[in-house]
């Protein structure tokens, strides 16, 4: 039903279809991907119940912001996407969308989001700051190190401690056990993103860390989703979460191996798939989490 919601927007308006395109509202996968660890930290910190606003809030601001980094990420990319098989035809290298419309689309997409985030309080708002500054930077990162997926990992982990915050006030120590988990995650499944585009990024001088890595990029892709998933045990322990939390990472733990499994050959669409598969590892773990506090 959305595709084809958005399939008519495209008959009647194809302006408009630039700009979904622009924000990537056609592809729903970054959201995904942003918004299950939002929602891990939201149901932790609200203890299974966090306030239906505070759902809201995050929940519309995470579409809004993976929005903005698309458009912010494109404008830096305009002089590039279009030497990339990939993105060569987006609105922006292909001349469909200018670049101050890109740049005050961000504005706005940044506005409404700065809105919801007045809704909650002082210290979420300051947060939102460093949350701004790393979707600003992100895409800039891959001209000047191998490490922009770090970069993109803190901010899309950025929203689990601003939901700390919203819902109780305070940011606990074991929350940086998420962020961690969720940095380490994203690092992860990101080398599967940058793997599609490697020779192209090659050829062209942008970096990632599907170029530093190598040859050993899978194992150490797998070991970074080791380590999440530590870090993910470490937090169910200070938060006391039990069986069904356990066997959310289970699920997880086997969506990785499938992927690591599944990219053995390294095929460029294979290790798009693998990206996108981790979707459901993020899935498992926040029906994990509601499981855990509903059936106590």
């Amino acid at each position: 039903m959305y595709q084809s919601l958005l399939k008519s927007l495209n008959r009647l308006n194809p302006r408009a279809w630039d700009f979904v395109q622009l924000t990537r509202m056609d592809k729903p996968i970054g959201i995904y991907l942003l918004l299950w660890p939002t929602l891990w930290a939201l149901w932790i910190a609200g203890e299974g119940s966090p306030t239906l606003a505070n759902v809201f809030i995050f929940v519309t601001g995470v579409v809004l912001m993976r929005a903005a980094g698309c458009v912010i990420n494109d404008f830096a990319d305009r002089k590039v996407d279009g030497h990339v098989k990939r993105t060569e035809q987006r609105p922006l290298p292909a001349g469909r969308i200018s670049s101050r419309e890109a740049l005050v689309f961000f504005a706005t997409l940044i506005g409404a989001s700065f809105l919801l985030v007045l809704c909650t309080n002082a210290t979420t708002i300051w947060l939102s700051f460093g949350g701004l500054a790393l979707a600003a930077t992100y895409p800039f990162m891959k001209r000047y190190t191998y490490y922009p997926q770090v970069v993109l990992g803190a901010a899309f982990s950025w929203g689990m401690p601003m939901a700390f915050t919203a819902e109780t006030g305070n940011l606990p120590a074991a929350a940086w056990l998420l962020y961690i988990a969720n940095l380490l995650w994203t690092v992860g499944y990101d080398t599967y993103y940058a793997m599609t585009d490697r020779d192209d990024d090659l050829k062209i001088g942008v970096k990632s860390t599907a170029i530093l890595f190598g040859e050993s990029d899978r194992l150490i892709i797998v070991i970074l989703q080791g380590l999440a998933l530590g870090c993910l045990l470490l937090a169910g322990a200070r938060f006391e979460l039990g069986l069904w939390f356990h066997l959310g990472l289970l699920v997880a733990a086997l969506c990785f191996a499938w992927e690591y499994w599944y990219t053995r050959e390294r095929e460029r669409m294979a290790c798009f798939r693998a990206f996108l598969h981790n979707h459901w590892a993020g899935l498992a773990i926040f029906v994990g989490i509601v499981l855990d506090y509903a059936l106590r």
